[in-house]
């Protein structure tokens, strides 16, 4: 049953002469381009980057090695019986929709491609930097839609954008190589909590589901004590030792100007409180219980960044350090 094995693939000598070094020359192609995406740059051309070549490191896993969510599917709060009132969930309440993603799920994605009605957002965690970020991921008339490049500015994730393959940085969201270098994503609301939180507050909420396609044990962090060390796994530009480098912090860009606001601070002051910056006020809510954080302006959530000290440092080296409140 097995004689169509013995036979030729294409039976006439001439056309095999011609077919088999095409043959050879495409798998020689399709082999290189896998050797390319798993070199220092994972096959992305850095010339002319923004930000320094020597800092862009590679993160260990190819291009795509670590899979985006490119089809999420959600489940109802009460279906998501994988979650732990005190896991750390990822929070968008947009267009009269709620959705959770847990960072459980993202530690092994790192980007969601996602939409809330008509509009298209990419979510975006790092792990090695605590940061969970929200942008749309619109241009013009376009969709981007991103994937993880497997390389790291400040240990933070560089997505790239598979229309054009340029590189763009979780914190800075901003392109910094290819055909879109210098523009910008806009940054929208986020918060960073536990599931007993966000759900309190949102009964109504999806979540992202642990069935993405891939085989995963989410039940398992590959990340496991990272947060608990001062250990760092990649290089910064600049190290800021006013506060431990996994201090956690509640980051805030307003006016031209950034401000972080540490949680070891915020929990000796009030839950709420007032602040000024880049000449406008802003009010800060701070839940100790759930190590949440989040910003108003006016009664409008503004965008903010929850993540580790040392990152939101290294990428706002002026940044302004909220002290508690005035006496």
């Amino acid at each position: 049953m097995w004689k169509w094995l013995t036979y030729p693939v294409v039976p006439h000598p001439r056309a095999r002469w011609l077919l088999y070094p095409l043959l050879l020359v495409a798998l020689w192609l399709w082999q290189g381009q896998r050797l390319l995406q798993a070199g220092p740059n994972n096959g992305f051309d850095l010339s002319g980057s923004l930000v320094p070549v020597s800092q862009i490191e590679p993160g260990g896993p190819p291009r795509d090695g670590i899979p985006a969510i490119d089809h999420p599917r959600f489940l109802n709060a009460s279906q998501a019986d994988f979650l732990r009132d005190e896991d750390r969930v990822l929070g968008i309440d947009r267009n009269g929709l709620q959705k959770a993603y847990p960072v459980r799920v993202l530690n092994y994605h790192e980007i969601v491609n996602d939409r809330f009605g008509d509009t298209a957002v990419v979510v975006s965690y790092c792990p090695l930097c605590g940061t969970g970020m929200a942008f749309l991921a619109a241009r013009g008339n376009e969709n981007l839609n991103f994937g993880v490049s497997g390389l790291l500015y400040n240990s933070d994730v560089l997505l790239y954008d598979r229309q054009t393959e340029s590189l763009w940085s979780q914190l800075l969201g901003r392109a910094v190589t290819g055909p879109l270098k210098g523009q910008r994503l806009q940054q929208i609301p986020m918060e960073h909590t536990s599931w007993a939180d966000w759900r309190r507050r949102h009964p109504r909420t999806l979540v992202l589901s642990t069935d993405t396609g891939y085989q995963r044990d989410y039940s398992r962090s590959p990340y496991a004590g990272y947060a608990d060390s001062d250990r760092l796994m990649f290089g910064v530009s600049r190290l800021d030792r006013r506060f431990p480098p996994k201090e956690w912090v509640l980051g805030i860009e307003l006016g031209g100007e950034a401000k972080a606001y540490p949680f070891s601070t915020l929990a000796r002051g009030p839950a709420r409180f007032e602040d000024r910056l880049g000449g406008k006020t802003i009010r800060i809510l701070f839940d100790a219980s759930h190590r949440s954080a989040r910003a108003y302006l006016g009664e409008q959530a503004i965008p903010v960044t929850t993540g580790f000290w040392f990152a939101w440092a290294a990428f706002h080296p002026d940044t302004q350090v909220y002290t508690g409140p005035s006496p």
